[in-house]
């Protein structure tokens, strides 16, 4: 209940959730000694497989007991999955403790829910020395993130079509938001994920022409095959590797962990061949493709295969389909999304689907309702709106073998896991 108070407090300090300046957090940190530029950081910034690949450089890292600090944004269960410090979530005494310190020294300054919460993060990572994983929020150029002077590397996920609203009409294309993301990246590696597209490769590459960074692209520099056998050869200017596949579901996830491998082999951390073996397959990710194996939600799905993923873009669709296609079955979506998404445009990329039931998220009043939503999507042959995730799992017309999927939202998975 305390830190619940002290959250509510921090969302009152400014008018808008999001203001794009680096301004105030930079004086808050001013305020605080500066503790972002006492850390070791790797930035990673992305439209998709960020927290995936966060995730996997963490599991690596760990078999070799080199313990990490986590940023990242948002939460799916509870404000404390942002703040990791030596591979562990901060309690939430703790993090009472950590956000009263700061509400003290900004003294009712505006500023940004995720700039106090960022400036809070570099507070308390600075007595840590161990290297921070940083989640760039929205876009990167002036997101509260973007205050380090140096970092280890940068990392580039998969970049699509995403909060669009965020920007004026007439900029909401695929080269804006590459700009956004890349133009202001930090002069040290720069490791470049599979994109989805040549085109899109391309325009990050002209946009990052100008940094001195060693550049570190997929199929370039690195690259990855899958082995008809189970494994996966991972190749780099280092040399290959054959390793076990990750214990993640979908083929996006083996690319996410081929950039963590080629980032960690980057920067010569003395991590053995063994600790990336092993590490890849302990990664704990969650609302990514989760298979949901037990409790209330579970339960109600009997023998059939439930999994939760909070994608809610068309790069996510997209990559959720191929794995969905890949599949001998049928296909029940279950889906929930918020009001500024392009919803037909996700729902365009699923194929062969069974039947779609559309949700109302609870708690979250910038959410579309299952009944409009079920309105836009209405070329969908069996489409039906429940109001509860309960009653959506009791409504589908299941058989043996059967796969459920509920998607649409980080939100939304927040919300079934909880209620799980």
């Amino acid at each position: 209940m305390k830190l619940q108070k002290i959250l509510s407090r921090l969302q009152k300090l400014h008018p808008k959730e999001i203001d794009l300046s680096l301004d105030r957090v930079q004086n808050l940190c001013k305020k605080l000694g500066n503790p972002q530029e006492k850390l070791k950081c790797i930035s990673i910034v992305g439209t998709n497989g960020k927290y995936s690949t966060i995730q996997a450089i963490r599991a690596i890292l760990k078999d070799a007991n080199v313990n990490v600090n986590i940023y990242s944004s948002p939460h799916i269960k509870k404000i404390n999955e942002r703040f990791i410090y030596n591979d562990d979530e901060i309690s939430d005494d703790n993090l009472a403790k950590l956000l009263t310190e700061v509400e003290e020294v900004n003294a009712g300054e505006p500023i940004t829910y995720f700039e106090i919460l960022t400036a809070a993060y570099f507070h308390h990572a600075k007595n840590f020395k161990n290297i921070n994983l940083i989640e760039s929020g929205l876009f990167h150029r002036f997101d509260a993130t973007n205050i380090i002077n140096e970092n280890l590397a940068s990392i580039v996920t998969a970049i699509g079509l995403d909060h669009l609203d965020w920007l004026p009409k007439n900029q909401q294309t695929i080269e804006k938001i590459i700009y956004e993301k890349t133009s202001s990246l930090l002069n040290s590696k720069i490791i470049i994920a599979k994109q989805a597209n040549t085109e899109t490769l391309n325009i990050i590459k002209k946009n990052i022409s100008s940094n001195n960074s060693k550049k570190i692209i997929f199929n370039e520099q690195f690259s990855f095959s899958e082995n008809e056998n189970g494994f996966v050869y991972y190749e780099d200017e280092i040399g290959g590797l054959k390793l076990p596949k990750p214990n993640l579901v979908g083929e996006f996830q083996i690319e996410n962990v081929a950039t963590a491998i080629a980032t960690i082999r980057s920067l010569n951390l003395q991590i053995e061949d063994g600790h990336i073996k092993n590490g890849i397959t302990t990664i704990k990710s969650i609302a990514r493709l989760q298979e949901i194996k037990n409790g209330r939600i579970k339960d109600l799905c009997k023998n059939n295969k439930i999994f939760i993923d909070g994608s809610h873009n068309p790069l996510g669709a997209k990559v959720l389909n191929k794995y969905l296609e890949s599949l001998n079955c049928n296909k029940h979506i279950i889906l929930g999304m918020m009001n500024n998404k392009d919803h037909n445009e996700y729902m365009n990329y699923f194929k062969n689907i069974t039947s779609l039931t559309t949700i109302d998220i609870p708690n979250q009043p910038n959410a579309i309702t299952g009944q409009e939503l079920k309105q836009k999507l209405n070329r969908f042959p069996n489409i039906n709106y429940k109001k509860s995730i309960q009653d959506a799992i009791k409504s589908i017309p299941v058989s043996n073998n059967d796969i459920i999927l509920i998607t649409g939202s980080l939100y939304l998975a927040g919300e079934v896991l909880n209620l799980n």
